[in-house]
């Protein structure tokens, strides 16, 4: 089992930045593609991933340039620059065994944090 925990949220003016952070009370094993996902109201939309072993990365076209995803031994994190109004949801840490392949879907992780709210104010 993978539980999941996200931090960082919080209240932003537009232009300004927030710093996400998802970490497992077991730790972040290998060959586990960890992945952001956000949701105001309506579906749950794909933000960016990363495969733990690789190191690659995807981002959804709303985010280049703005957001970046890294993790280290223990934990994902999500670097969000440039904010806008339209990016305010609720952030979500997903996380599931799959070693070298990465989706832009929710149904490809398994484990999901509770989220975490991100407001910006324009």
């Amino acid at each position: 089992q993978v539980d999941l925990r996200e931090s960082g949220g919080g209240l932003v003016q537009a232009g300004g930045s927030l710093r996400l952070a998802c970490g497992s009370s077991r730790g972040i094993f290998s060959d586990y593609a960890m992945g952001w996902f956000r949701q105001d109201s309506g579906k749950r939309e794909f933000v960016a991933a990363i495969n733990w072993r690789g190191g690659n990365t995807i981002y959804a076209d709303s985010v280049k340039g703005r957001f970046t995803i890294s993790r280290d031994d223990t934990r994902v994190y999500l670097q969000m620059n440039d904010l806008k109004s339209e990016d305010t949801a609720v952030y979500f840490c997903a996380a599931d065994y799959r070693p070298g392949i990465l989706a832009p879907e929710p149904s490809f992780f398994g484990y999901w944090g509770q989220g975490t709210q991100v407001t910006v104010a324009a």
